[in-house]
């Protein structure tokens, strides 16, 4: 480098190397810790430090000075920018962020999909039942004989009481059982999700169909005078397992509807809003429906009292309306 090049490197150096310096020792002391080392006027200065440093860089660049001051600057800058604009929680922050805060707004945001979802589901239930009652011939239509396990109109109602009430002492039977469960309603709330782009129409018929199989089991235990006793065996699990298949079809419906009328904004950008709401909301479901799977598996498999089922369902039911449906304020920034 000439000498008139290595004066001008020397000055530069000279005249701004206390601003680096000082932001350099500021960012070593977050990075050794956290930001609460840091004062407020240390905080208020990163970013005018981090401004000046990038003006340096790019008068270091425009004007060629030497590449080791240009390489220190880039580094220097590139170790700011980070701080300034990185997300700076660790992962137990960004778990209980999204517990206390995100999950909760999503659902928040999709009250009407919701309870579109739902009335859609209720549908679904009250014109099984009806037609099943009718007609028991209706029940194979909504149910295989896979899924009825024998709980068919022909079965009797000893039996019918039987499968509420008999006990499994196998733990691993009762393992593989949650697990089988977990599975299968992972599997109907993820096409409910995502098969929303259709424009809505298959997750409304998965959640209808959904309901048309509630409906038709509802009509053969009714039929035998076990309706109260089926509803306890359901809703011990149903009450989480039922609102978290509402909740993937509110999700699906809501990126359907975002394709199909997306306002303002192009398709692109309204189907990845309601894909970013969306996904959000299924990492919840996938935690409600494991929590559902374990009810389901073990608890009314060994509780076998009506008022306990009953009890629980209630509690899932107040638990959860609770944590969703509490005002909370949205995050800033």
């Amino acid at each position: 480098m000439p000498v008139d090049d290595r004066l001008r490197s020397l000055r530069f150096r000279q005249e701004r190397e206390e601003s680096w310096k000082r932001l350099e020792a500021l960012l070593k002391k977050a990075e050794r810790g956290s930001t609460r080392g840091l004062s407020d006027e240390d905080m208020v200065a990163i970013p005018a430090l981090y401004r000046a440093a990038l003006s340096s860089l790019s008068v270091a660049r425009s004007t060629s000075l030497d590449a080791a001051l240009i390489e220190y600057l880039e580094a220097l800058c590139a170790r700011a920018y980070f701080f300034v604009y990185g997300a700076r929680s660790t992962l137990l922050q960004r778990v209980g962020g999204f517990f206390t805060r995100d999950w909760p707004l999503a659902v928040q945001g999709l009250w009407r999909e919701t309870l579109a979802s739902g009335l859609l589901m209720l549908a679904g239930v009250f014109v099984a039942y009806f037609l099943v009652m009718h007609d028991p011939d209706w029940f194979s239509s909504f149910i295989s004989s896979d899924m009825a396990q024998g709980r068919t109109p022909a079965a009797t109602t000893e039996a019918l009481r039987d499968a509420l009430y008999t006990k499994v002492d196998e733990r691993a039977h009762l393992s593989f059982f949650a697990t089988y469960l977990f599975t299968h309603n992972a599997g109907v709330s993820l096409f409910s999700f995502a098969l929303g782009f259709a424009f809505c129409v298959p997750s409304a018929l998965l959640i209808l169909y959904n309901g048309l199989s509630l409906g038709a089991l509802s009509a053969v235990f009714i039929s035998h005078g076990l309706g109260f006793q089926f509803y306890g065996w359901i809703l011990i699990h149903g009450v989480t397992e039922l609102f978290a298949i509402t909740l993937s079809g509110a999700a699906g419906i809501r990126l359907g509807w975002s394709i199909a009328f997306p306002g303002a904004l192009s398709r692109v950008a309204a189907a990845t809003r309601a894909g970013r709401q969306g996904g959000v909301i299924m990492i919840g479901v996938i935690i409600m429906l494991m929590f559902a799977g374990l009810l389901e598996g073990f608890g009314r498999q060994l509780i076998s009292s009506d008022i306990v089922r009953y009890a629980i369902a209630g509690a899932t039911a107040t638990m959860w309306g609770l944590y969703f449906y509490l005002p909370r304020r949205a995050s800033r920034g």
